[in-house]
């Protein structure tokens, strides 16, 4: 329940949980998530008794008192943790329209270890791209679920006999494919590389069935160099730290998608691993196809990471340094123009 007071200047609203034990959940620890609520939203707020008080601007107050209320509705019904509430609060603030009932409710991959449901609105949108188009590009920081979703959803299609098989692939370079410099076979050298890929499967199958599915051969995990010279049929791929992949390679790669096959390409620009001046084939993909009839992009941003809350305030730390050091040095280049002697050709001003 809410009442908000109307008038001039800032208005104030109250939203009643009669409910203590919801109360908690929804306030935080200290409070901690009605902070985060008054940051995101520049409001005021408090708690007496078993009332939360909202002040500020019509507009922040009633954004504040939705997200409140769409975020009560999903505790109230089990549908989230206490830890999920601080991230839902900053995924309504940026998504208004969102209709997070309908987030949660979504389970990507229900399997006997576990259940799989979106942990946000652009997470939502993904999950949608995945299934309604053939390729898919998921584009954004560590920690925002862009594989591990992927995986889920290629796990359900092979469930449900919608695809014979998963290719997983990753560039095995770090600092270009020199795999020579690793001990052991090829297997051995590119096995670090791929690790991330076989623990997003082991956690949601056991190990033993999902070893006997590679052992098959129904589940292939092999780096990007081995894509080449592929048609990839009846296939679900998917492409992980794409933003290592040449443009040559990401080319290469997108062209052997074959019939009745999907790929979901996932990176993360901001963390090009490639020798310098060598361009990312994720970024030039993503520009040159993102309009492109049948293939989906999505987005996502610091504040759809869904690990550790630091994980989140670190990704922004560094993405502002990398604006400030951008726009420190396009003015560096603008100094250097407007330092630069301009040179008349005297010849033009001797006499004839």
């Amino acid at each position: 329940m809410s009442d908000v007071s109307t008038g001039q200047g800032p208005i104030h609203a109250e939203v009643e949980v009669d409910d203590q034990a919801l109360m908690l959940q929804l306030t935080g620890p200290g409070a901690t998530h009605l902070a985060t609520l008054a940051k995101e939203f520049a409001i005021e707020t408090g708690v007496r008794g078993s009332i939360i008080h909202l002040k500020g601007s019509r507009e922040a107050v009633e954004g504040a008192e939705r997200a409140l209320m769409e975020i009560l509705g999903v505790l109230e019904r089990g549908q989230m943790r206490t830890g999920e509430v601080e991230r839902s609060i900053k995924t309504l603030k940026n998504h208004p329209e969102a209709k997070l009932a309908d987030v949660v409710s979504d389970v990507v991959l229900a399997t006997p270890r576990k259940t799989i449901t979106a942990k946000g609105v652009v997470q939502h949108r993904y999950v949608q791209l995945m299934r309604q188009h053939d390729i898919v590009f998921g584009v954004g920081p560590a920690g925002t679920g862009k594989t591990y979703l992927a995986m889920a959803v290629a796990v359900k299609a092979l469930m449900e006999k919608r695809v014979k098989r998963i290719v997983l692939t990753r560039p095995a370079v770090e600092a270009g494919e020199k795999l020579g410099f690793l001990p052991g076979d090829l297997a051995e050298k590119v096995n670090p590389y791929l690790r991330p890929l076989y623990d997003a499967l082991h956690d949601m199958m056991d190990v033993e069935k999902a070893q006997a599915l590679v052992e098959r051969g129904v589940v292939e995990v092999a780096p990007l160099a081995f894509m080449r010279g592929r048609t990839l049929n009846d296939s679900f791929v998917i492409l992980d730290e794409a933003q290592n992949a040449t443009i040559e390679q990401m080319r290469m790669f997108l062209t052997r998608l074959g019939f009745g096959s999907k790929a979901v390409v996932t990176g993360d620009v901001t963390q090009v691993d490639l020798p310098g001046g060598v361009r990312s084939g994720l970024l030039d993909a993503v520009r040159l196809l993102e309009n492109v009839d049948g293939i989906g992009v999505a987005f996502f941003t610091d504040a759809d990471v869904v690990r550790h809350p630091l994980v989140a305030r670190i990704v922004r730390a560094y993405e502002v340094r990398d604006e400030r050091m951008a726009a420190r040095a396009a003015e560096e280049r603008d100094e250097r123009d407007r330092e630069r002697p301009r040179w008349r050709d005297r010849r033009s001003e001797e006499p004839e």
